[in-house]
């Protein structure tokens, strides 16, 4: 497997300082840790703030891309703060949820503490990845004086369409996997050599209060005001800051970029690569850009007031990837960078296919097909935002094609070029109330294989509105659109098309509660392409850099499997994934710190309520005759009428058992 650790920079312009753990009260009397990079000369030249602020740790959980990362800008005349959220690492308090309006108000009193101190120039801007990403919008929502612009990554401008818990209306398997994530990454204790002698009470209090995040995130099934709250594209037009989106097509969240650029008011500029859930300096697969040089444009224009064309930057910059036979993981994604002055693009055009014999593009279905898949179809997806440098990408689909209906289109007389969000609009009618589908289109490549361009689901009970759901009748005909994520993808001549529609997505999606048949009687696929192909790189990057890497012993190394088993008595199929994160001593403080997790999905094809999943994550950290340990166990079942949810948190100190704790709960199913 490649490196992709970025090539290191230093000697920079300005000498930079570290304040290791810098405390900052909140009104309430709450105290945050931060860790800041700083110039040395700042308060005799004052720079603009960038903040940070996270519930993963900076003492040992983002150390890696935080040591590549804010030094680097610090030296560039910035002061980096990077913030461990209430509750969590080496900060006080409790967190309740994710995105509370104590959080987002909680980053809203660091900046303004930042641009009171007498080394800040008096602007602030916040970056982030994922839940830095999520709140760096929201915060920018709520319009803090200071807070001149922002850089988001991997995020959502709606949380409950196109984030972690729902999509299409229908419950993620990662739904249920970030509570399991988020019990295991909260439990673990302040660094006693930061907070002091009370940091067993704040880990104690902490462990008490936390909450079991499954019970409110799976119970709220219907777009309400819980997921509004922090979903900015309610009122795009309360961000006045200006926005960097960036995304990759290996992410979850590919979506976001270009919400972003056509809805926003604010100056707003877009990247989406090849990438899987990482910072774009060191992304895989290749091509990864100089993300930090790119910050330092956005950030110099908009902080500091630089004349340097950030704002005449095309609209939106994108990798066109290249057909390649799929694989778990690949080390390089070949293709070329587009760029759009403006988006949406005058120069992309929407292709209609529709729905025929099995066919595609070649006249209209004269009779209906009855789609009933396997409970197990689903098998050859990805991980929802894969993270490891492992098996997590899209493999091979024709063992999922097979599960499906598919419309093949004719071999292609010309390539190509998919660059937008396709759309599927079907009628149909379903023999069960509760019913869902899944749309992936594919490319048939000529060497035989079945490669996934792009895929959407939706729950049919959703297909009117995701606020107020309605169930189907049976037997009645209806009419829906799916659409799927976006895309920038070059089909070439001699590939074809397939559509492949099925009623069940797992482990991606939770199954319906019934075996629902689909018959579809028509449909028509809306394929946005560009109208002139791209025949070079059209925009292009610096090389990626970074700062000196964190300083570190290795005593346990990372591994990622991925495998899948049947058992041919029960006929159960059941794929386990291991990603072990290894354990690893700091060479500057001496924490050890090490974590890994051990995922099992079961069912059984033929039934939908056989669906289950069982997580286990092990957090192990300290140092000397100092050792911590917390388990957090959760599994899911489900009848017809509910889900069933037990969990169990295990906190060692020394193998001296300082907190367990169960959970048994029940969840209605009302519309999933």
């Amino acid at each position: 497997m490649a490196s992709f650790m970025p090539e290191t920079e230093t000697g920079f312009a300005r000498k930079i300082i570290e304040i290791e753990d810098q405390s900052i009260e909140m009104p309430d009397g709450c105290r945050l840790s931060a860790r800041i990079w700083i110039p040395k000369d700042a308060e005799d030249d004052p720079v603009p703030v960038i903040l940070e602020h996270l519930p993963y740790r900076k003492r040992d959980g983002t150390i890696v891309r935080d040591s590549l990362t804010h030094p680097w800008m610090a030296g560039q005349g910035y002061a980096c703060i990077r913030v461990d959220m209430r509750g969590n690492g080496d900060s006080e308090g409790v967190m309740e949820d994710e995105y509370t309006p104590q959080e987002l108000q909680d980053a809203c009193d660091v900046i303004a503490w930042a641009v009171s101190q007498p080394w800040c120039s008096g602007t602030a801007g916040m970056m982030g990845i994922s839940w830095g990403g999520f709140n760096s919008l929201q915060v920018a929502a709520l319009r803090p004086p200071a807070l001149k612009a922002i850089i988001t990554i991997c995020s959502t401008a709606d949380r409950f369409a196109d984030d972690i818990h729902f999509k299409g209306g229908c419950l993620l398997g990662e739904n249920f996997g970030w509570a399991a994530n988020m019990l295991s990454y909260s439990s673990r204790p302040p660094d006693p050599l930061l907070m002091g002698p009370g940091w067993r009470e704040q880990w104690l209090n902490r462990l008490r209060e936390m909450p079991f995040l499954a019970r409110e995130w799976i119970s709220r099934q219907t777009r309400d005001d819980y997921w509004k709250h922090g979903s900015i594209c309610e009122d795009y037009g309360a961000i006045e800051a200006a926005v960097l989106s960036i995304g990759g097509w290996h992410d979850g969240y590919r979506n976001t970029i270009s919400n972003l650029v056509e809805h926003l008011e604010a100056p707003v500029k877009g990247i989406v690569g090849p990438w899987i859930h990482k910072y774009p300096h060191y992304a895989g697969p290749e091509p990864r850009i100089g993300f930090l040089q790119e910050a330092r444009r956005w950030w110099d224009h908009w902080l500091k007031g630089i004349d340097n064309g950030a704002e005449n930057l095309p609209a939106y910059r994108a990798w066109l990837m290249d057909s390649i036979a799929p694989e778990r993981w690949v080390d390089e994604r070949p293709g070329r960078w587009i760029a759009e002055a403006e988006w949406p693009a005058a120069g992309i055009v929407s292709k209609e296919f529709a729905l025929g014999d099995g066919s595609l593009g070649q006249g209209a279905m004269s009779k209906a097909v009855a789609i009933c898949s396997p409970v197990d179809c689903g098998s050859q997806t990805g991980e929802y935002f894969p993270f490891a440098y492992g098996p997590e990408l899209p493999d091979e689909q024709t063992a999922d094609d097979l599960r499906s209906a598919c419309f093949d289109g004719a071999v292609l007389e010309e390539t190509l070029d998919i660059v937008g969000a396709p759309r599927l609009v079907i009628r149909a009618r379903s023999d069960k109330p509760l019913a869902q589908v899944a749309v992936r289109l594919c490319d048939l490549r000529p060497d035989g294989t079945s490669a996934l361009i792009t895929m959407g689901v939706l729950n049919l009970t959703h297909r009117a509105s995701a606020e107020a759901p309605e169930r189907l009748t049976p037997g009645e005909t209806f009419e829906a659109t799916v659409t799927l994520d976006q895309i920038a993808y070059r089909l070439p001549a001699g590939h074809r098309l397939r559509i492949a529609v099925s009623t069940s997505y797992w482990p991606f999606i939770w199954p319906a509660p019934e075996n629902a048949t689909i018959t579809l009687e028509a449909g028509m696929l809306e394929l946005p392409c560009r109208s002139v192909l791209a025949e070079r790189d059209e925009c292009s990057f610096e090389k990626p850099v970074g700062a000196e890497p964190w300083r570190h012993e290795n005593l346990r190394p990372s591994a990622s499997t991925r495998t899948t088993e049947i058992d041919p008595e029960t006929g159960v199929i059941t794929t386990s994934i291991l990603n072990d994160a290894g354990e690893n001593r700091d060479l500057q403080h001496g924490l050890i710190s090490g974590s890994k997790t051990h995922e099992r999905w079961s069912i059984q094809p033929d039934d939908p309520l056989s669906a289950t999943a069982h997580i286990r994550w092990e957090q192990t950290g300290g140092r000397d005759s100092w050792w911590t340990r917390t388990i957090a166990e959760m599994e899911m079942r489900c009848d017809s009428d509910w889900f069933h949810i037990t969990g169990r948190l295990t906190a060692t100190e020394n193998d001296t058992v300082m907190f367990d704790k169960e959970w048994n709960e029940r969840i209605p199913r009302r519309f999933v």
